[in-house]
């Protein structure tokens, strides 16, 4: 699987198959933008782009012309001048009004222009982070096992804010800005003496060539910052997610520091970039001084030999002023430019992950008659060193329960992920109805089956939310009915906001039991014909678990039900028990036949009623131990 390097700024060169250059790269994300400047399907969105480009043009054409004004009135002014037109002086006040009507029109009309685009701009951002978010969620599971989630968020949040950045900036300040140049370098050519627009072109070219490599020496504080931003939300994110844990430990020092750790490389990275901004503001200055008191010099020259009127000489300093502003400017975006790039470069190859599960190219959805499970012959390995599952082969017929035991690490809990096609098995094949679940497409497996996992995560959400989650489109009374049946709408009725209670982070206030009725609920709520039930009540006390189990006995009615469980009183009413250990079913049976063999499974038995009956007569005592086994364990420490 291709793994995302977040500090990474190159890739592959698809035509070369060598390394792209930091150029190629940045070219290849801003071709990459075209699409959302010139959206298909969307002739509004271009209309508003062909506008914004002719109040651009505009904008440029009152900008250039301007100078033209306020020299027409300095010369009219001027004390030679003044003498022509003391009879006329509307004609000085009319240059002057007219100057200032040409300032109102540019800035006008680049308003304008930032207005007409600002759809075009949104409208972008919300396609790209619509696009991220679904390929998150098309990844696969092994590939958020391996991700911080704090640290994907964050780069998701820099790209979509990156996207208007590099449309409204490329497009309205640096193409402008050159459109700009090239006009005054003809103008001053064409009235003036090709030596001002030589000089004029050179200070501008010697502006931009230090500019750039002074901020291309800068871009790797900013990536330090943006590194350093990352590690540091990253950690503030799972220490707050794990909030209890940090209190159960009293740990909350050990946190602060490992953040302020994070945000140590943040401020040094920060006031490099600081210090390095006064070089960069203090080197443009005095390029750009010594540009502009050249020309001037040339053009008080002009004036002292008559060659040129004080108009010339003012309209020469309006130009270059002029044009300074957006230079000024031009050195800030050049510098989030960059940053902007490498922020959309990175969230570009988060993009660019590829899916390690995929629907075949002819998959077709699959269509559940009564159900029936069969895995044949199923082998599967998160790392080809550690096998997980051995040539494993068992049926669950339509409307039958089927149990899965065996000590921790044995590979139950894979054999659900498998099921849902979490990971696709190394041989062998699974088959729903006689349909491989390879050659299903994913959406419609995974609306056959539903889970009551062991551990329920909910939204941050109300109680409703979290219910009709597991179908969106159901009524209050169905949601209502769903909750009747998961023995939970007694508890809801009693809360102050009922079925509109927050259940806080991860619905962490609600307990365990609860918790797990809300996920039954979400369950029947989805009416699948296919049930998972992911050791569900293993966390819970003696009570709740009988309660818990009544519940699901309900849910699992003619379904195909497959259990996972680690408490084997949970599962002797199933239709078939089947004993993992270490990838491989090493007895099945029902619970009469497997304790009738007197091997692991009725070993496994006899201790767990031995704590229990230790249990009633003293109190808590120390588990039996578990059989040896190697353990099954997913990539970053995931359960099997």
């Amino acid at each position: 699987m291709r793994r995302l390097a977040l500090n990474s700024r190159t890739g592959p060169d698809p035509v070369t198959g060598g390394r792209e250059t930091p150029e190629s790269h940045h070219l290849a994300t801003l071709r990459s933008l075209l699409p959302y400047l010139w959206p298909a399907g969307r002739r509004d969105l271009k209309t508003r782009v062909l506008l914004a480009m002719v109040a651009l043009a505009g904008a440029k054409v009152a900008t250039v012309y301007a100078p033209f004004f306020y020299k027409d009135a300095v010369d009219a002014l001027a004390p030679e001048g003044a003498e022509k037109t003391a009879a006329l002086i509307a004609v000085p006040l009319f240059l002057v009004l007219a100057y200032g009507a040409a300032r109102i029109l540019m800035v006008g009309l680049a308003q304008l222009r930032d207005g007409l685009f600002a759809r075009v701009g949104q409208n972008a951002v919300r396609a790209v982070a619509l696009r991220t978010f679904r390929h998150m969620h098309a990844l696969s599971l092994r590939f958020h096992l391996e991700r911080r989630t704090g640290g994907l968020s964050r780069v998701i949040e820099r790209g979509t804010k990156a996207v208007d950045f590099l449309l409204r900036f490329t497009l309205f300040n640096i193409a402008p800005t050159i459109i700009e140049l090239a006009l005054v370098c003809a103008i001053l050519a064409y009235y003036f003496d090709w030596r001002f627009a030589a000089v004029t072109g050179l200070t501008v070219s010697i502006y931009i060539w230090f500019t750039f490599s002074v901020t291309e020496w800068r871009t790797r504080f900013r990536r330090q910052m943006n590194d350093r931003d990352t590690e540091a939300n990253t950690k503030a994110i799972d220490s707050l997610l794990n909030f209890e844990t940090v209190k159960y430990f009293g740990n909350e020092e050990h946190e602060a520091k490992r953040f302020d750790r994070s945000m140590a490389g943040y401020e040094d990275a920060a006031v490099k970039t600081t210090t390095s901004l006064t070089l960069l503001n203090a080197g443009q200055a005095v390029l750009f001084t010594a540009g502009l008191v050249s020309v001037m010099l040339m053009a008080g020259a002009g004036v002292a030999d008559g060659s040129l009127t004080v108009g010339d000489f003012v309209m020469v300093n309006a130009f270059l002023i002029q044009l300074y502003q957006p230079l000024n400017l031009l050195g800030t975006v050049y510098r989030e430019i960059k940053q902007a790039l490498i922020d959309m470069e990175t969230m570009f190859d988060l993009i660019g992950v590829p899916p390690e599960i995929k629907d075949a190219p002819d998959a077709r959805p699959l269509k559940v008659t009564g159900g029936a499970i069969r895995f044949e012959n199923v082998s599967f390995a998160y790392d080809p060193a550690r096998p997980i599952l051995k040539d494993v082969s068992f049926k669950v017929p339509a409307g039958k329960t089927v149990a899965l035991v065996g000590p921790s690490g044995a590979g139950k809990s894979t054999i659900s992920r498998i099921l849902y096609r979490f990971y696709d098995v190394g041989a062998g094949a699974v088959t729903i109805d006689g349909q491989n679940i390879a050659e299903v497409t994913q959406e419609s497996l995974r609306a056959a089956i539903g889970i009551v996992p062991q551990d329920t995560v909910l939204f941050n959400d109300t109680i409703r939310y979290n219910i009709r989650y597991g179908r969106p489109e159901a009524s209050d009374s169905e949601v209502e009915r769903a909750a009747q049946l998961a023995q939970i709408a007694a508890f809801i009725e009693r809360l102050p906001e009922g079925y509109k209670s927050q259940v806080g982070e991860r619905g962490l206030k609600l307990s365990g039991g609860e918790k797990q009725r809300v996920a039954i609920a979400r369950t029947i709520l989805k009416d699948p014909p296919i049930l998972i039930l992911d050791e569900a009540t293993s966390a819970l006390d003696t009570g709740t678990e009988r309660d818990i189990q009544s519940a699901l006995r309900q849910v699992s009615q003619n379904r195909t039900t497959l259990v996972i469980a680690h408490r084997l009183s949970t599962v002797v009413e199933a239709d078939e028990i089947l004993v993992l250990n270490e990838g491989e079913i090493v007895e099945r049976g029902t619970h009469g036949q497997l304790l009738a063999l007197k091997g692991r499974y009725a070993d496994m038995w006899q201790s767990q009623q031995d704590e229990e009956e230790a249990l009633r007569a003293h109190g808590p005592v120390a588990p039996a131990p578990e059989p040896a086994t190697e353990r099954d364990v997913a990539p970053d420490g995931a359960r099997a």
